[in-house]
């Protein structure tokens, strides 16, 4: 647990021995680079920043964009002592502890407390439930710092309490003006004569996969290990980057356009009932380090929009998948996803699901709202039964194959059919049997 008070906050990215990344972090808003759709002038987290009125939030998004460092700036713009904790190292203890803090700040100085938890979606539960109260109260301002989706990693009541900010990638240019930066204003880059080429910022920024930490550090280990000619000058080379990174990487960005284009053809080949395509592009996207809970999310929706009930095991097995790898992790994982892939490719398709709720959700931003029938009403008391709320309704079990045909839409939809089954797998048979039951309908 570090608690950096309003002086020493600043000072923190001072220390000679930190790596480049944290010896350059920006002091001031003015100084960073990035998420302008959040911080430029008017927008709503700047004037709430400098109106000193930040509310507890979520900072969601990829490695290396500025989560960390934009916390820290908050807490020394407004002045308030701030705490930071790392999910994987901390538990409840920890938290109470800052809370107790958080209290006598508020008492005896009036000073507001600012948590920062890095990596929030792996806290669990209890940890979570842990921090409600206070945050509801105001004791803590929670800045909550995730790459994963707060809707499935974070409980919803914490998830209430907070502002969600989505914080973008950082575009090439923006990442090469933190590196320019950083070799103008570094105490130790400044000693170096360093020579960089365009095309080797290029793929330098390409092996950092667009974390701005990744590529700071490995551009300062560049610099450590070149060998100074005649000239004393170090020519940091395409070798020079792939020996400091010491891996080949593939041409694969996490945030930019290779990755659609390659979870795009991932999908695609599931779709197209491909077995070997979709485990070729799941290679490819596991070796280049792509999140396997990403890639398994993919996977449910899949599992519904593209096979529904020509398969209905799939979405058990998509559900299963994400929870599998969230039990085990990688490199293990990677037989788990291979194995749903692998049979989500293989199964009967269908569509039919998916275009009957958008059909529907059409229908009802179009139309106006239908009364419901007055015979499927709900009739609490004896009023309602009075009214006729549930007179005539039909109980289905009353009937021999637990059917009776009657009217479950509204009058103007009464023959609307939105689900239309396909003759592909186990759909074939709820076809056969809803067109049997519905003669004069379907």
């Amino acid at each position: 647990m570090e608690l950096f008070e309003d002086e020493n906050l600043s000072k923190t990215t001072s220390k000679t021995y930190s790596p480049l990344a944290e010896r350059i972090r920006p002091n001031s808003l003015s100084e960073f680079i990035g998420q302008t759709h959040l911080l430029s002038e008017g927008k709503s987290l700047r004037i709430l920043i400098e109106k000193d009125e930040v509310p507890s939030m979520i900072l969601w998004g990829p490695p290396g964009c500025g989560k960390t460092t934009l916390a820290r700036l908050i807490a020394q713009h407004t002045k308030a002592s701030f705490f930071q904790l790392s999910a994987v190292a901390s538990g409840v203890k920890e938290v109470r502890d800052i809370i107790e803090y958080a209290e006598k700040n508020i008492k005896h100085k009036n000073k507001r407390t600012i948590l920062f938890i890095d990596e929030i979606h792996r806290f669990n539960k209890a940890q979570q439930d842990a921090l409600l109260h206070s945050v509801e109260d105001g004791v803590i301002t929670l800045i909550g710092a995730t790459t994963e989706n707060p809707s499935f990693e974070v409980i919803s009541p914490l998830l209430s309490r907070c502002r969600i900010y989505i914080l973008e990638p950082l575009s090439k240019h923006e990442l090469i003006q933190i590196l320019k930066n950083a070799i103008t204003n570094d105490v130790y880059l400044r000693s170096q004569k360093i020579q960089i080429v365009d095309e080797v910022i290029d793929y330098l920024i390409l092996l950092s996969g667009g974390d701005a930490r990744v590529m700071l550090n490995g551009f300062e280990t560049c610099v450590k290990i070149a060998k100074p000619d005649k000239e004393n000058e170090k020519q940091i080379t395409r070798e020079v980057v792939e020996s400091a990174f010491q891996r080949k990487t593939l041409k694969y960005d996490k945030s930019g356009e290779e990755h659609y284009n390659i979870i795009s053809a991932f999908i695609k080949s599931i779709r197209g009932s491909d077995p070997d395509a979709a485990v070729y592009w799941l290679a490819r996207m596991l070796e280049a380090g792509e999140d396997p809970k990403f890639i398994a999310r993919r996977m449910i929706i899949l599992a519904s929009e593209d096979i529904g009930n020509a398969d209905p095991y799939a979405l058990t097995l998509a559900t299963s998948c994400f929870t599998a790898i969230d039990y085990i992790g990688m490199p293990e994982g990677r037989i788990v996803l291979a194995q749903t892939a692998t049979y989500l490719a293989s199964v009967p398709k269908s569509n039919a699901s998916y275009k009957a709720i958008e059909t529907a959700i059409e229908d009802v931003r179009n139309l106006p709202n239908e009364p419901v029938p007055i015979h499927l009403r709900n009739a609490p008391t004896k009023l309602l039964k009075e009214l006729g709320y549930g007179e005539d309704y039909k109980y289905a079990h009353n009937y021999d194959n637990n059917f009776i045909e009657q009217q479950y839409l509204p009058d103007n939809l009464k023959d609307k059919v939105y689900y239309k089954p396909t003759e592909s797998g186990r759909e074939k048979t709820l076809k056969d049997r809803l067109n049997n039951l519905w003669k004069k309908k379907r």
